[in-house]
């Protein structure tokens, strides 16, 4: 331990180190006397490990044992709750989440991980309809335990062989439902991140020179998406030197979807204003309204004007693999790049997230690659190609594609499409009850998994259309939401949106969810609203 009280001051410059409850002078002694050849170095024995393997073990061993009691085999207990509110100051202490200088035991560590598990959101719960994702897929999670247990990180093929294979083959796949007959692609941290990719990828097709040159010689470049497109659209211009105020957003119709025309017009408007248009970004599944833009007539606009075709497909994508509803997505094999994330409707686990990419002719690497010479060799023993990681921006990444690939084997492209059809089903099927209840007030016919609606309770049904009603109503969901969670009994998501006041946005995505399941959110709304 240092003698210098600058060095010692979180520790305190009084405090003598000690090792087995003795001065570390001592007990320094009496190790090396019982150890043959041992060796200090700096002051550190360096014989043996110094972590308890045994104890280690039975550590996970027990841990697993709650995970599988406390997650596992309650995910579908409807009796179960969703959650267990408490405030955050409440949770601080319960928790108690102070780090200190001494490990504590392990008994006192598994009780924090029932804490931890007893006081999180239940995702895998059937009446978890919070977000777009939700339920629990059991390949995908034993594909997460031996992931997590190998801890590998996926850019070169002699750390992580298999996982590379896996990528691949998962990639392929996926390029083969869009439609394309070849491609490449890369799974990425979110599909935020996709976007952000799709967009500088286009930027370095348009002028492949701010690679080396930056943004300095560049023209004030122009994009173009939806007032209905995903927020990450506008971060990942500001991210990329692009600028918010050169994003263009383009008008949609009554639900949702981009109004081609109008896209149009903000083209020729750029191009007016001497600006550079490089990029349309087209939504497959909006976040609040589910809505699908019209592709193949956006597919004509990016053809005539030169333009890169994105599709954010990460909560539509998964329709691609129904022969009924991939119709949503008419016209995707158009698209120059994709962005989709098995994550959500077919439950491969947070996060998996493509991106892939028409072009084969290596135009990922050739923008993203920076030749690290200490992992990307080229005098290798095997084939180098399969060092992969340099079209990622990332170094270390995580082998998200095994989850999807080990699920896909296991349930086959038919269970895969059941899941889509079941969940668009049940959807459909809220619809009609819906229709059917007093109180309850659609938005707009939904055409995907997002039921958007509004609950009106008894003493407002009688109140004549007008900035007073829609004031009060606009206060219903955040009550009856509050009381939910406070109760635990389902959760449910609700926002105003495009000048509608506040309306709740019903996501259905698990299998394990059932037609009682869509009966309940209706009499519980119902219940937790009785007074209002």
């Amino acid at each position: 331990m240092s003698s210098d009280p600058q060095k010692c001051s979180r520790w305190g410059t009084n405090m003598q180190a000690t090792l087995c409850g003795k001065p570390v002078g001592i007990c320094k002694q009496e190790i090396l006397q019982k150890k043959n050849n041992a060796v200090l170095v700096d002051g550190v024995i360096l014989n043996g490990p110094i972590m308890d393997s045994k104890a280690g073990e039975k550590f996970v061993e027990e841990a697993c044992k709650i995970i599988m009691e406390e997650v596992i085999q309650k995910a579908d207990d409807v009796t179960e709750k969703v959650c267990e509110w408490r405030a955050p100051e409440t949770l601080k202490q319960i928790l108690d989440l102070e780090m200190r200088d001494t490990g504590e035991s392990h008994q006192k560590l598994l009780q924090l991980c029932r804490d931890v598990i007893q006081y999180s959101v239940k995702t895998s719960h059937p009446r978890f309809f919070n977000q777009l994702y939700a339920g629990v897929d059991y390949y995908s999670l034993v594909a997460r335990f031996i992931t997590e247990a190998l801890n590998p990180s996926v850019y070169t093929y002699e750390v992580s062989p298999v996982f590379l294979l896996v990528e691949e083959a998962v990639i392929k796949k996926m390029i083969e439902f869009i439609g394309w007959e070849e491609g490449d692609g890369i799974f990425n941290p979110g599909g935020s991140v996709s976007n952000m990719y799709a967009m500088n990828l286009a930027r370095y097709k348009f002028y492949p020179e701010i690679k080396e040159k930056g943004l300095s010689g560049l023209p004030r470049l122009v994009l173009f998406t939806s007032e209905e497109c995903h927020y990450s659209m506008k971060k990942a211009a500001s991210f990329l030197g692009i600028g918010t105020e050169n994003v263009y957003f383009v008008k949609t119709d009554e639900r949702g979807k981009m109004i081609p025309e109008e896209l149009e017009k903000q083209v020729q408007r750029a191009r007016k204003e001497g600006s550079a248009p490089f990029l349309v970004c087209a939504t497959a599944g909006t976040t609040v309204l589910g809505a699908f833009d019209p592709l193949d007539k956006i597919a004509d606009i990016c053809e005539k004007h030169g333009l890169w075709f994105h599709v954010d497909a990460s909560w539509g994508g998964s329709a691609l693999i129904s022969r009924k509803h991939c119709r949503l997505l008419h016209g995707i094999h158009r698209a120059d790049s994709v962005a989709w994330n098995p994550h959500k409707m077919l439950l491969a686990g947070i996060q998996c997230c493509a991106l892939l990419v028409k072009d084969n002719s290596g135009l990922l690497k050739k923008c993203y690659s920076a030749s690290a010479t200490y992992l990307f060799q080229q005098d290798k023993f095997y084939d180098v190609s399969y060092d992969t990681g340099d079209k990622s921006i990332q170094c270390s990444r995580r082998p998200d594609a095994f989850k999807f690939w080990l699920t896909w084997k296991a349930l086959g492209t038919t269970g895969l499409e059941e899941r889509v059809n079941r969940a668009l089903a049940l959807a459909r099927y809220l619809v009609e009850e819906i229709k059917k209840r007093e109180g309850f007030q659609l938005l707009l016919e939904p055409e995907y998994a997002n039921i958007c609606f509004w609950y009106i309770p008894p003493s407002l049904r009688k109140m004549e259309d007008g900035p007073e009603f829609w004031q009060k109503l606009h206060q219903v969901a955040p009550i009856i939401k509050e009381r939910m969670m406070k109760k635990g009994s389902m959760m449910l998501g609700y926002q105003p949106h495009r000048g509608k006041v506040n309306f709740f946005r019903q996501v259905v995505i698990s299998p394990q969810v059932s037609r009682e399941d869509m009966d309940f959110v209706l009499d519980e709304i119902e219940l937790l609203a009785k007074d209002l």
